[in-house]
């Protein structure tokens, strides 16, 4: 009799460096809002000790900032989601980021279509191959489908 042999698929390489997404609120009102999948919020990828986030302002130069994990100013920290883990050194992280500025320059911020949810999703992507959770960025896809101007990241106008 013969033995047949069945090849397993090889388990995917898990990176060692822990990629987190830090979600804020930028108004009261998520308090009620998040427990029926909507709100408003602001997000920045953690890695490395360090918290990248995207924002706006009237120059060509870019809109990536680096802040003190879960210490973004002016917004109020919700929560941190573990989004998946990398193998990529600090210096790589870096030079990632560098070359992101380029496509994330401060007056290329959009609020429906390119804020710092978007930016925080095109990171977790190219770093750990997951995005982000839809409900961080929902209200942003409302307004886009919806075709209303917008006040904020994902603050749309009735």
């Amino acid at each position: 009799m013969l033995c047949r042999m069945v090849l397993m698929p090889r388990k995917k390489k898990v990176g060692s460096v822990p990629v987190y997404l830090n979600v804020y609120d930028l108004t009261p009102i998520n308090g009620y809002a998040y427990w029926f999948g909507l709100g408003i919020y602001h997000s920045g990828v953690q890695v490395h000790g360090i918290e990248y986030g995207f924002g706006a302002h009237e120059h060509s130069t870019t809109g990536i900032f680096e802040v003190e994990p879960k210490q973004c100013p002016g917004f109020t920290f919700r929560k941190s989601i573990l989004i998946g883990r990398t193998d990529l050194g600090p210096k790589d992280v870096r030079a990632f980021m560098e070359k992101l500025a380029k496509e994330y320059s401060g007056n290329s911020y959009h609020l429906i279509t390119k804020n710092c949810n978007h930016f925080c999703n095109d990171v977790c992507i190219q770093l750990v191959g997951k995005p982000i959770p839809r409900w961080v960025n929902r209200l942003a896809r409302l307004g886009k489908k919806t075709n209303r101007p917008s006040l904020g990241c994902g603050i749309i106008l009735l």
